[in-house]
């Protein structure tokens, strides 16, 4: 089985996290934490910058690393690094997603999340 790499960005504003819904592939309509593939020869920081630039056009601060997740889907391993993050400004255009929401800690379940991204929730839910 293939193992995939990626980054996701906990932004959080406030006491709210943002949440963005796919657009596309197997999961489009489920929700998750906005990020990515990580580019050979970058650090997981380097790709957060990068993904949430592309995916959000908005710049961000990685505030803290929060953990790293693994989950089998049926095709392929993930392996996720989190960050909890704040924007630099206000400011979020969605490139890849058909929309984004800022949640509050009690409505983080009020969202249908991907499987690996479902596994912060609860981590999340303690720490707001």
């Amino acid at each position: 089985m293939k193992t995939i790499e990626v980054v996701a960005a906990i932004i959080r504003k406030g006491d709210r996290i943002l949440a963005t819904q796919r657009g596309y592939g197997d999961f489009k309509d489920w929700w998750e934490f906005p990020g990515g593939k990580m580019e050979e020869g970058e650090t997981p920081g380097q790709a957060l910058v990068r993904e949430i630039k592309e995916e959000l056009d908005a710049d961000i601060l990685i505030d803290s690393f929060l953990c790293t997740l693994e989950w089998d889907y049926p095709d392929f391993h993930l392996t996720m690094h989190c960050f909890m993050c704040s924007l630099g400004n206000d400011a979020i255009q969605l490139k890849e997603h058909e929309a984004a929401r800022w949640l509050h800690k009690d409505e983080l379940h009020s969202v249908r999340w991907l499987p690996a991204d479902d596994q912060l929730i609860e981590k999340l839910i303690l720490s707001l």
